[in-house]
């Protein structure tokens, strides 16, 4: 006998008891339906029940009991069977229980619900995926509810505190931490994840919870968030948290003691060194170029690299590039002609773009080994930064990463700034900024490419976006892992569905109904798709809603009031006070 909570196999003889009696199949050859009074109302939408079907290959001979398998199913739709006739509630003041009473009616004694259910398929545990069975349950078949035991065994692919396991909450339909709903860290950076939601619903939070399990001890992530409205910031409080460390053992000489590290850059920290930019980039900061500024900028800029050979390169190099490639184009030119009207104002727009800029620098620059390394969560704060600078900081950074794993992998570097020997997790806040649908931006292209192979280099990605139907509906549907939270603006509703696969429709017509925490997780990381309310974290949550009555309730205080006039009081009481301050 093996254990019944395996779901695998087991006795074919009931070991709980039945919620109730199939009555045929459904609305399709996936579904079917079952009669129960459900009088402990459990059987809620979304809730999983099961029924048994024999194994063929043990038919249970010579008066033996046949083993069979579990088939899950999900509930989708509960319909009453039986209800007070329309005469019954002509008079709202009158109870229809009362009316009933009074005519002999008493039919309602039991309820009666017909419950339909969506097939997910027996759990076989060799290759962890659910097997269809291809046909629904003969009609009187007794159907059971899946036990706590059962569902945490079979729903997700890691336990909780497992090495590579991720715990974000649990199921939604049982108690809470009933049944914990568990990612398979793995899956879930070889494939990418994906968190869409409205404003207010909880992403956010999500997705530090995610980043709090990929820093417990056992993930040691390497983990980097790019973070353009300073949400992140409360994240720093794991250093100091005892749930993401770890004591070396006795007698261990290797040190193997652990503790969480978090770095984070203020804005101003943020640097990008002008030689990693390419003419893309360049034309995307300096916008509205002629066609004559366009080409001397992508001659000079050629001809500056070529020139330095992969050294740090700055403004005044640029510029002096653009005038001797300017000056030798004259000398090409039959004319002669020198247009230094256009050489003037391609070099007072890198002055003005360049020089006064504390984010593009001549020679400072994010370093790779610093800002990725196993165990560390970097965080860059982008909230004081132009939209268009924040593409650009995106897409040199993705860039210099997807070199750096590339060679490393490929065994070209063995030290310096790319080499980087282990795998990463990128975290992309507002990621419809970065990669829109419709138009491409600067960033657009390297993001794209480090979905479609950033996985052979271990670049795992996530996304967040509230605003799905703005987002390049090919970078959606790379992540293969979806977080999907509450949802009420139809095309964006339209754009998730049309992005996202392995999330059933039933399961999608639930997102305007979500409340705030609840989130569907669906894909790689999972064995099946559920409906999961996030636990709380461990760190303050940095990204609430101002609240605006409170704030405002708070200017007129005594101390508030008090802290005005002392800062409007004149500095020196000798001077004359000007009465129309």
């Amino acid at each position: 006998m093996t254990d019944p909570n395996n779901s695998t196999t087991s006795l074919s003889r009931p070991t709980r008891r039945p919620v109730g009696i199939t009555k045929g199949p459904g609305e399709t050859t996936h579904e079917y339906t079952f009669v129960s009074r459900d009088d402990e109302q459990v059987l809620k939408n979304g809730e999983y029940v099961y029924y048994e079907l024999s194994d063929p290959a043990d038919p249970g001979l010579n008066g033996n009991t046949a083993l069979s398998r579990r088939v899950l199913g999900r509930i989708i739709k509960r319909v009453p069977l039986q209800l007070y006739p329309d005469t019954f509630l002509a008079e709202p003041e009158i109870s229809p229980a009362q009316v009933a009473a009074m005519v002999g009616y008493d039919s309602l004694t039991n309820e009666l619900f017909e419950l339909h259910v969506a097939i997910m398929g027996y759990y076989e545990q060799a290759t962890g995926s659910f097997i269809n069975p291809w046909i629904p349950p003969q009609s009187g078949k007794q159907i059971f509810l899946a036990d706590d035991d059962m569902l945490a065994n079979i729903l997700s692919r890691r336990r909780a505190g497992q090495n590579g396991s991720a715990t974000i909450g649990s199921l939604l339909t049982r108690p809470p931490d009933a049944v914990p709903v568990v990612l398979s860290v793995k899956d879930l950076v070889s494939t990418h994840l994906a968190i869409i939601a409205s404003t207010g619903a909880g992403k956010s939070y999500l997705a530090s919870v995610i980043i709090e399990e990929l820093m417990q001890n056992y993930n040691k992530a390497c983990v980097l968030i790019l973070d353009p409205h300073g949400e992140y910031s409360t994240l720093s409080e794991i250093a100091n948290a005892e749930q993401f460390s770890e004591e070396g053992k006795e007698g261990d000489n290797h040190g193997s003691s652990y503790r969480a590290q978090v770095r984070v850059y203020k804005p101003d920290q943020v640097k990008v060194r002008l030689s990693s930019l390419n003419i893309g980039d360049m034309r995307h900061l300096l916008s509205e170029m002629t066609e004559k500024q366009q080409y001397l900028l992508n001659r000079a800029l050629r001809k500056v690299n070529e020139t330095k050979r992969g050294t740090p390169w700055g403004s005044a190099d640029l510029k002096q590039a653009i005038k001797s490639v300017a000056k030798q184009k004259g000398d090409e030119d039959s004319d002669g002609a020198d247009d230094s009207s256009t050489i003037h104002a391609l070099t007072w727009r890198i002055e003005d773009r360049f020089e006064n800029s504390y984010t593009f620098d001549d020679l400072q620059h994010l370093d790779l080994p610093e800002i990725f390394k196993p165990g560390q969560c970097t965080v860059l704060q982008l909230n004081d930064i132009d939209e268009r600078d924040q593409q650009v900081v995106v897409a040199t950074l993705l860039r210099r990463l997807y070199k750096a794993r590339m060679e490393t992998e490929r065994g070209k570097v063995h030290s310096g700034e790319f080499y980087l020997p282990y795998p990463v997790f990128v975290l992309l806040e507002e990621a419809h900024h970065f990669a829109p649908g419709g138009t491409d931006v600067v960033s657009t292209a390297i993001l794209k490419q480090v979905l479609a192979e950033g996985r052979k280099f271990g670049i795992g990605v996530g996304l967040i976006s509230q605003r799905p139907g703005k987002l390049n509906a090919d970078v959606l549907s790379q992540c293969q892992t979806q977080c999907i939270m509450r949802i009420v603006n139809e095309i964006d509703q339209k754009s998730v569905a049309a992005a996202i696969e392995g999330v059933g429709r039933d399961l999608l017509n639930n997102l305007p109904a979500l409340s705030k925490g609840q989130v569907i997780v669906a894909g790689a990381a999972l064995n099946t798709p559920v409906i999961c309310r996030v636990r709380s974290r461990f760190t303050r949550h940095g990204g609430e809603s101002k609240d605006a009555p409170d704030m405002w309730q708070q200017y007129f205080s005594p101390e508030a009031q008090d802290s005005r006039r002392r800062s409007e009081a004149p500095l020196n009481n000798n001077k004359p006070f000007n009465l129309l301050r």
